[in-house]
């Protein structure tokens, strides 16, 4: 399944979303001009400004106010992107390079904080205290998930529970906020809001769980980043979770010391054990319960192109290669 289905019935709207961002990323230092084009220019999916405006559009006609909301959330997801790579000391993201790589972690970082501001800046130009609101809890609750992350690196012994409380602060959260950011502007009822922030959720979920799968069955020149990417920075997800509770002893306690060491030198045994106890069946089947309540949080919602680009966007996001 392909994503230009679902990017086509907002691809004008997309455009005129790249246009603010070539505007607002301007600056005087040469510097942060290069990584910031970089890094927002590198492939991505930019699912994250899309879903503000199918949540627009699904209550009414797209405005330059969405727009500039999808930019913003771009923005911020950027910045997070930045600061990850750095933390994660990763050197390849979307099959290129990372822009700490090319330029340096200290560039990479500071040009973070200037997305990050610069979203800021934008968002108090929308004039909307609520706007507002719901993206400075976003950002809060994303970064408390990032430190989590860090907290769980190399700990086996976390539950699922632990692991999907990641998921919900650091991915899944700046979903829900996309979506509830297009409805609120769009002039949605409260309700409505809330079923397409739940949507968010859902999707960001399931995007996150596929995610986590395909760093361990994924074709690196598909999903763009080195197979066991997660496994090496010592990343207990949700695959790896279950072979340590369903595993025999062997694979429990291969997949135990693979978390706590970090590394790859396991990395050939850890896929085994991944495929032969289910491990990633049981991923993709969470990720797929995640999908179904997605599009049962917007199925009341009128027949639309928009409504129907996101239930297709569910299905894509548990159907996916890369």
């Amino acid at each position: 399944m392909s994503l230009a289905p679902i990017n086509a019935c907002v691809a004008d709207d997309m455009a005129a979303v790249d246009r603010v961002i070539r505007l607002s990323l301007h600056s005087e230092v040469v510097l942060v001009r290069q990584v910031a084009d970089y890094i927002i220019h590198s492939g991505g999916k930019r699912l994250r400004p899309a879903l503000v405006l199918l949540s627009a559009g699904a209550f009414g006609n797209i405005t330059e106010q969405q727009h500039t909301l999808a930019a913003v959330v771009e923005f911020i997801h950027t910045a997070t992107l930045l600061h990850d790579d750095v933390v994660d000391e990763s050197s390849l993201r979307r099959g290129r390079e990372t822009a700490n790589s090319l330029f340096g972690n200290a560039a990479s970082v500071l040009v973070g904080d200037f997305v990050y501001s610069r979203a800021f800046q934008m968002m108090v130009g929308v004039g909307n205290m609520q706007v507002m609101q719901i993206l400075a809890e976003a950002t809060n609750i994303i970064a408390e998930g990032e430190v989590l992350q860090l907290l769980n690196c190399n700990d086996a012994s976390i539950s699922e529970a632990d692991y999907l409380k990641v998921i919900h602060y650091k991915t899944a959260k700046l979903f829900e906020a996309a979506t509830r950011l297009g409805a609120l502007t769009a002039g949605a009822s409260a309700q409505d809001q809330q079923a397409l922030a739940d949507y968010g959720m859902h999707l960001g979920t399931a995007f996150q769980l596929i995610d986590d799968v395909l760093d361990l069955s994924g074709d690196p020149d598909e999903i763009g980043k080195n197979l066991g990417d997660d496994l090496a920075e010592g990343k207990p997800t949700l695959p790896l979770l279950y072979v340590i509770q369903h595993g025999n002893t062997l694979q429990r306690e291969l997949v135990r010391n693979a978390i706590e060491q970090g590394g790859l030198e396991q990395l050939t045994a850890v896929l085994q054990a991944v495929q032969e106890t289910g491990a990633l069946a049981h991923a993709r089947a969470v990720a797929q319960k995640e999908a179904e309540q997605a599009c049962a949080c917007i199925q009341h919602l009128p027949a639309s192109a928009y409504r129907d680009a996101m239930l297709q966007l569910a299905e894509f996001a548990v159907s996916r290669d890369h």
